[in-house]
């Protein structure tokens, strides 16, 4: 890709960026939320067209493509970081979607696409069957299918752009031998990741961005992840644990006995038993593997799922949660963990939805709306959400800011107790370590706040006390000063005989 350049709106997102993928390598491309890495890789991608600029790919050169399928025609496939499937359908149709085998009157000749379907899934997810439908899968098991899709392409250059995000540990190394995989076959691999430690374990070479210009491309082993952070963000970042207050201060969140209600359609109760506590000004960590229960334990609380056995308590007072407008009235929030699904209103403004959940705040009858832009432009500010103006649609931001703008809505509604599902997925390290700083600093105001994540080294960096979960249940409770991975990994995974 030679000196491209495309401008959104007026603003320059990419200025002359220069990226060459070698046969047979893995190119890590790195960058902040914004730098233009999904827009440049979009381009290739057929998804964009360059306003300057060339492709040259297997020795022809392009002025970009005209559509997604000119560029898997050429030889182009990409894992998209927002997944682009179709939930109503199977996943053999969305895998073969548009390219679904078919006899000479045009019926689709459904044993062969499914037959095809497991062969591709068979590299990656051979657990997921062909006949599912996609919107019943998890996030994991939707982002598997959504690599299998790309690899079904048989692509000369295959772009994953934050693969990762929504995997296990297992999934991970499922899919890295697949890429390695690929390498062997002569593939040329771009590889997009705000995990700088999957770039030094994928990755031959690591090209950086910086707001639409290119900073720099060196081989992996001749580079040390400050080194890319430097590039990145123009700036070193601060590593620091939190430790926990030495103040005791009062329970506001009290969990007991949370179970799912006994008749689940026939099928085992994902929550029994669940019990666990969060003072003010302290920040709770849920650990666990996948499957484990954390997100549908802060579902439960929000109200997005019934409730069995159990009462929850806040501020010593039980509550009852039978809706998400309940869990707000009694001063719960919750940041979803799918910004993209059950989080943000896409086809609306920065502004409203960062006002969604208090807009009783802003008025009734007469809504104030230069108060509202006003609390809006604040909390962008505040954030450092990268935005043309608060009326931009969220639907154009990248998958960072989109994030951002969700976390805003929920410090702008201000409850007692903030529960947080993956709020650094997609986010880069420079913003990861602001978000912890705003949510360190939104406990130290006197609130509690509760964190999931899958990356165990945040889990571990910015929780007092973590809570560790396997199969619906709580395994065990570690401080966060005296935990380390091994001690949460021990009680994650094992099978309660040792």
């Amino acid at each position: 890709m030679r000196e491209i350049r495309k401008t959104f709106a007026g603003i320059e997102v990419l200025k002359g960026v220069d990226f060459t993928v070698r046969a047979g390598e893995v190119h890590a491309l790195c960058g902040e939320n914004g730098a233009g890495k999904s827009t440049l890789m979009n381009i290739l991608a057929g998804v964009h067209r360059p306003d300057a600029g060339e492709i040259v790919l297997g020795g022809r050169t392009h002025a970009g493509f005209a559509s997604a399928h000119a560029a898997q025609h050429a030889g182009v496939g990409i894992v998209f970081q927002e997944r682009s499937l179709f939930g109503p359908l199977t996943v053999a149709e969305n895998i073969f979607a548009g390219r679904q085998p078919v006899t000479r009157w045009g019926m689709v000749v459904r044993r062969q696409l499914h037959a095809s379907a497991a062969a591709v899934l068979a590299r990656v997810a051979p657990d997921i069957s062909t006949e599912a439908t996609v919107a019943d899968l998890s996030p994991a098991q939707q982002q598997m299918v959504e690599i299998a899709k790309a690899l079904s392409l048989d692509a000369k250059v295959m772009i994953f752009d934050e693969p990762t995000a929504a995997l296990t540990d297992a999934e991970t190394r499922r899919l890295f031998a697949v890429i390695r995989q690929l390498q062997s076959q002569g593939t040329g691999v771009v590889y997009i990741s705000h995990r700088l430690e999957e770039v030094f374990g994928i990755a031959d070479r690591v090209t950086v961005l910086k707001d639409g210009a290119w900073q720099g491309t060196m081989p992996v082993a001749e580079t040390t992840a400050d080194d890319l952070i430097r590039l990145m963000v123009g700036r070193d970042v601060e590593k620091f644990h939190y430790g926990a207050s030495e103040a005791v201060q009062p329970v506001l969140l009290d969990v007991r006995g949370l179970s799912d209600p006994t008749d689940t359609g026939g099928g085992k109760p994902m929550l029994q038993d669940i019990s666990f506590h969060a003072r003010a000004g302290e920040i709770v960590g849920l650990a666990g593997l996948a499957g484990a229960g954390r997100t549908e334990t802060a579902l439960t609380l929000f109200g997005a799922r019934p409730q069995g056995a159990g009462e929850i308590r806040l501020g010593g007072n039980r509550v009852s949660i039978r809706s998400p407008a309940d869990a707000i009235d009694a001063g719960l929030g919750y940041v979803s963990e799918d910004r993209k699904e059950s989080g943000l209103f896409l086809d609306m403004s920065v502004r409203r939805n960062i006002s969604a959940a208090r807009l009783a705040k802003f008025g009734g009858w007469f809504f104030r709306d230069t108060e509202e832009s006003g609390a809006a432009r604040d909390f962008v500010a505040k954030l450092r959400i990268a935005c043309r103006g608060v009326e931009q649609d969220t639907a154009h931001l990248s998958g960072g800011n989109q994030q951002k703008v969700l976390l805003a809505r929920w410090l702008l509604a201000n409850p007692r107790v903030l529960i947080v599902d993956e709020p650094t997925r997609g986010v880069d390290v420079g913003a990861k370590a602001e978000v912890h700083q705003l949510l360190r600093a939104y406990a130290r105001q006197g609130h509690a706040v509760v964190v999931i994540s899958s990356d165990l080294p945040e889990v571990l960096r910015i929780s007092d006390r973590i809570y560790v979960m396997r199969a619906g249940r709580i395994a065990g409770e570690v401080s966060g000063d005296g935990a380390n991975e091994e001690t949460v990994m021990r009680l994650a995974a094992r099978d309660g005989k040792n």
